[in-house]
């Protein structure tokens, strides 16, 4: 499925591939760099062969940082990564365009701890007069170059298996919605992803499988990994064993996560007001 101009569709059949020039810049992540604000939370901005925004953060706080980046904020695409308060939140502030989303990202959801409301505040008739809705679960082709990958098949072993939240009828909630996006470039994929509820590892597998690239250049985002143990060690080995140099986790991985992911990778800690090139 495509929603990009068929125009260019014509375009892309008749050459063997164009790469852009592409830039992710950090609007908001949980920590902030010199002169720039952080809330709980992620939005990302993606200028590509299109301009994305991916994510929103949970307030209008990915604004203020645009405009201390000088960053004039003109998607083509807004992407929600899945349906919770700190990514969707500040949806309510980003310019009217399409936006792309697991149908699911507007399930009530709840803290399994502390029962504490986790979904938005937001639902899809209100988000209905301001943008345009594409809800899909299949992988979604936003561009010559983007894809959003919809929902997320879970095959690894030691991923996705315990969540901390519940639905509104009580049962375990398992984020059916997580979803991420992969941008092709001259140097191998760049994965970005929300929280990855669904495993970062499957993330990445289904990123494989959805766009038939078997190099990864980058991988961005939350990984959801709390700790040091198994799963942290066993998401390191799988990344080493694509040779992917830039693993660069945030938001919702914990320090002893990042820890181990440092002493691997060597990439320094994202923070809000960073960007990168590819």
């Amino acid at each position: 499925m495509t929603l990009w101009n068929s125009r260019i569709s014509i375009v892309y059949n008749t050459v063997i591939h164009i790469y852009f020039f592409m830039k992710l810049t950090i609007l908001n992540d949980n920590s902030a760099g010199p002169k720039f604000l952080a809330t709980h939370g992620l939005s990302f901005y993606i200028q590509d062969d299109v301009n994305i925004l991916f994510d929103a953060g949970p307030d209008n706080t990915f604004l203020e940082n645009a405009k201390r980046l000088i960053l004039n904020i003109k998607p083509d695409f807004t992407v929600l990564s899945h349906g919770h308060w700190d990514h969707g939140n500040g949806l309510i502030y980003a310019p009217s365009n399409m936006l792309v989303y697991h149908p699911a990202c507007f399930n009530k959801r709840y803290s399994k701890v502390k029962n504490i409301y986790v979904g938005l505040n937001s639902n899809e008739v209100e988000l209905a007069n301001k943008f345009k809705l594409s809800p899909s679960k299949s992988p979604l082709k936003l561009s010559q170059t983007v894809t959003f990958l919809g929902e997320i098949p879970r095959t690894t072993n030691f991923e996705a298996k315990q969540t901390d939240f519940i639905g509104s009828d009580g049962n375990p909630d398992f984020i059916p919605d997580d979803s991420a996006i992969v941008i092709s470039t001259k140097d191998g994929l760049v994965i970005i992803s929300g929280c990855a509820h669904a495993g970062i590892c499957n993330t990445i597998e289904y990123a494989i499988k959805v766009t038939g690239e078997n190099k990864i250049n980058a991988v961005f985002g939350g990984f959801h990994l709390k700790t040091d143990g198994e799963q942290t060690q066993k998401t390191i080995t799988y990344l080493k064993k694509h040779n992917i140099e830039k693993a660069c986790p945030s938001h919702c991985t914990s320090l002893p996560a990042l820890s181990e992911f440092y002493k691997v990778f060597k990439q320094p800690q994202v923070l809000t007001g960073n960007y990168y090139t590819f």
